[in-house]
């Protein structure tokens, strides 16, 4: 069965970088977009990032120049690289498989991994 599974989330202080990977199964996710949502707390989720099937990346404006979203078709896996991290970036973070022109709202999401960002 289609799963995404995230990992990479933890607390780290402002100004350092995580590296969140989502690894898919049950689909090759090549063929599909990939992106990442993220849900602080009382707030709604929100994309953050996707990268389409055919190449090419799609960032919201908060993270661009920060956040740096790739594939690994090999490994059948999404990282989502985030740099100058800020407290604002605090949430727990979702990869979620879309259509390949990251258009529609996602079918299938991971459990989440949460990224604090705290000194």
């Amino acid at each position: 069965q289609v799963q995404l599974v995230e990992s990479g989330g933890g607390l780290v202080q402002p100004g350092g970088s995580l590296r969140l990977s989502c690894a898919a199964s049950g689909f090759t996710a090549v063929y599909y977009g990939i992106a990442w949502f993220r849900q602080a707390p009382g707030k709604e989720r929100e994309r953050v990032s996707c990268t389409p099937s055919g190449g090419g990346t799609l960032y919201e404006d908060s993270v661009k120049g920060r956040f740096t979203i790739s594939r690994d078709n090999i490994k059948n896996t999404v990282y989502l690289q985030m740099n100058s991290l800020k407290p604002e970036d605090s949430a727990v973070y979702y990869c979620a498989r879309t259509n390949a022109y990251c258009s529609h709202q996602p079918d299938y999401w991971g459990q989440g991994t949460r990224v604090t960002v705290s000194s």
